[in-house]
């Protein structure tokens, strides 16, 4: 049986040069109100290694830190959905987020990285008109898509020229 599930609120700033969008928290992450929870999942890593920072070894509210500090932000492309677990396979009747007003309010945005094939499906449909912004798919961080780690990390390294 499906439940509604509604994204986490946005991590950015003025100072958000690089946009990270998933697609819709997993059950983890919801029950913990904190983004990309499930212990297995590689975002943590993959992410602090591209800003040369251990972030999987601080405190949730201090990686949000470091994270707006170094221009990064997070959110997710879908508002809220009806899904079993935590799949996007699952995810029926995904309602948008409103990418475009939050992109509005980032004066210094560079680039769009879209966690995963359906964030970026469905998250260029909505930003295609986003002008003088990179939008960059990305092998999904969630340990359901067991690529090895190596591969993701060169993948996600093309986040690199965008992070000050």
């Amino acid at each position: 049986m499906s439940k509604a599930k509604s994204a986490l609120a946005p991590i950015a700033d003025d100072r958000t040069c690089v946009l990270i969008l998933g697609s819709l928290p997993g059950d983890a992450s919801l029950k913990a109100a904190q983004y990309y929870a499930h212990p297995r999942n590689a975002f943590w890593p993959l992410i602090g290694g591209l800003l040369g920072e251990g972030l999987p070894a601080l405190p949730y509210e201090a990686r949000l830190e470091r994270l707006k500090a170094r221009g990064v932000g997070l959110w997710d492309v879908i508002a809220s959905a009806e899904r079993s677990g935590s799949l996007d396979a699952a995810i029926r009747s995904p309602e948008a987020a409103d990418l475009h007003g939050l992109a509005s309010g980032l004066p210094h945005l560079r680039a769009v990285a879209f966690n995963g094939g359906l964030a970026a499906k469905l998250g260029r449909r909505i930003l295609a008109d986003l002008d003088g912004v990179a939008l960059i798919d990305l092998p999904s961080s969630s340990p359901a898509h067991a690529r090895p780690l190596d591969e993701k990390r060169q993948a996600w390294s093309a986040l690199s020229p965008f992070l000050g």
